[in-house]
């Protein structure tokens, strides 16, 4: 019979509490919650978060984790547990955070990867507080939460609670008592129900510090009494028939109230949504497209269809950075059977800029085609047929944001920060937006309705 193999030196060497706190890890709930290790000494030598209590405190005492060089220290001296039960991952996450500044957990110090801590931080002098995730708080002016142990489960909690509390997170230098502020278009989370828009003077400075002022209870532990006080709130609203309101705080407090539903927090982390700045996005593109001059019309085109049926392709016109609403246009696909979205591309391109010809109207200063190499030589193959010189060209690749030039082998990459980036995505998606808006139109009617251009 073979000797039976020793044992790893990282077993040998845990404390007499590790085996009863490996059993007590098997009967933790399977609940959200906060799990805190202790010592000999009965001190808090770490917090952690967790979706599944039970689950991920198991998993400390599973085999192999002693041998770990991160968890081993950890229990070699841990003596017992205790854990904190929790309404959600968020409410845990806050929980984790809490105890982490008061505690200050000497593993939670040490198992940091040479990282500062993220902090969630509210710039509560302003007119309109921004909320941001940051690495490098600021010593004046802000409010901050955290530390947090888990920088992208903070990055899914704060894209949660924008849902429910609608703060800006973008940094422009919003004024209330600025009126040309009337006249700043949205960012796409206005457009999606995510940002109360102070940026359009939308709300009220009083409104959104309401917003933000519930946002900090929340973060400070004082959920429950806000969800009774919104309640009570949609009550008022209600009664007074300003219905408007009412449904609004209904929403937010079933949002609150279904935090436990909202899944895995990484889930939730988005690409940041930068705001446009239609000025430094037009000085942009004429720096990087090589431009004669900066581009004050632009024009974007995209198609849709839905396995190849009721094809359909939009124009979209912006001036000056901005969407110009009565130069839209929408096109029915007339000559292309299936998916084809390069033939689409042509089409449209051809029946657009035949129209224009005809009509001796003014080129687009820059177009704009959604897709990549192929798209872009479908549209100059359109200009080729109808015998005239196109406007500046370029295409914009969705998956990784790559720009395709005339006559470049190698698509052009700009920083996501890019202010011409930006802007050239505005364009994009809001062709991309009209054209689905119109596809759903026919889907639905089965009809063309409306003359199509």
């Amino acid at each position: 019979m073979d000797a039976e193999l020793p044992e790893s030196e990282a077993v040998q060497n845990l404390p007499g509490g590790y085996e009863a706190c490996a059993q007590k890890a098997k009967t933790l709930p399977h609940r959200p919650g906060v799990y805190l290790m202790k010592d000999a000494a009965g001190r808090v030598i770490y917090v952690g978060k967790a979706k599944d209590l039970r689950s991920r405190v198991s998993s400390y005492f599973a085999k192999g984790a002693a041998d770990d060089p991160r968890i081993g220290p950890l229990l070699r001296e841990i003596y017992d547990l205790d854990f904190i039960e929790a309404e959600s991952e968020v409410d845990a996450l806050l929980t984790e955070a809490r105890l982490i500044k008061d505690i200050q957990p000497k593993f939670n110090r040490e198992l940091r990867d040479d990282k500062t801590f993220p902090y969630l931080q509210i710039y509560i002098r302003e007119d309109f507080p921004r909320v941001e995730f940051t690495r490098e708080p600021r010593r004046r002016g802000t409010k901050l939460y955290g530390p947090f142990a888990n920088a992208s489960a903070l990055r899914g909690a704060i894209q949660v609670l924008q849902k429910i509390f609608k703060f800006r997170t973008c940094s422009l230098d919003i004024k209330a008592d600025d009126p040309r502020w009337r006249w700043y278009r949205p960012c796409l989370l206005y457009s999606i129900g995510q940002c109360l828009a102070p940026c359009n003077l939308r709300v009220s400075k009083e409104e959104y510090r309401k917003a933000i002022h519930q946002l900090q209870r929340f973060l400070e532990g004082e959920k429950h009494s806000l969800l009774e006080e919104m309640r009570r709130e949609m009550a008022e609203a209600a009664a007074a028939r300003r219905y408007e309101e009412a449904a609004r705080l209904r929403d937010q407090i079933q949002l609150l109230e279904t935090l436990d539903e909202r899944g895995e927090l990484e889930e939730h982390v988005q690409p940041e949504v930068f705001p446009v700045d239609p000025r430094k996005g037009l000085l942009g593109l004429r720096k990087v497209l090589k431009l004669k001059k900066v581009p004050r019309t632009i024009e974007g085109v995209d198609v849709a269809h839905l396995a190849g049926s009721d094809t359909v392709a939009s124009v979209v016109q912006f001036i000056d950075g901005l969407p110009f609403k009565p130069g839209y246009r929408r096109y029915r696909i007339k000559t292309v059977q299936g998916v084809d979205d390069y033939a689409a591309i042509r089409e449209v391109v051809y029946r657009r800029f035949r129209r224009l010809t005809e009509e001796e109207e003014v080129f687009p200063d820059l177009l704009l085609i959604d897709g990549g190499k192929g798209q872009l030589h479908a549209a100059q193959e359109a200009f080729h047929t109808l015998g005239v010189e196109p406007p500046a060209l370029v295409a914009v690749a969705k998956r990784e944001e790559e720009l395709y030039l005339p006559g470049k082998e190698e698509p052009l990459r700009l920083g996501r920060e890019s202010f011409a980036l930006r802007l050239l995505q505005y364009v994009r998606d809001e062709a991309h937006r009209f054209a689905q808006h119109y596809h759903h139109l026919l889907r639905r009617k089965h009809t063309l309705g409306d003359e199509a251009t």
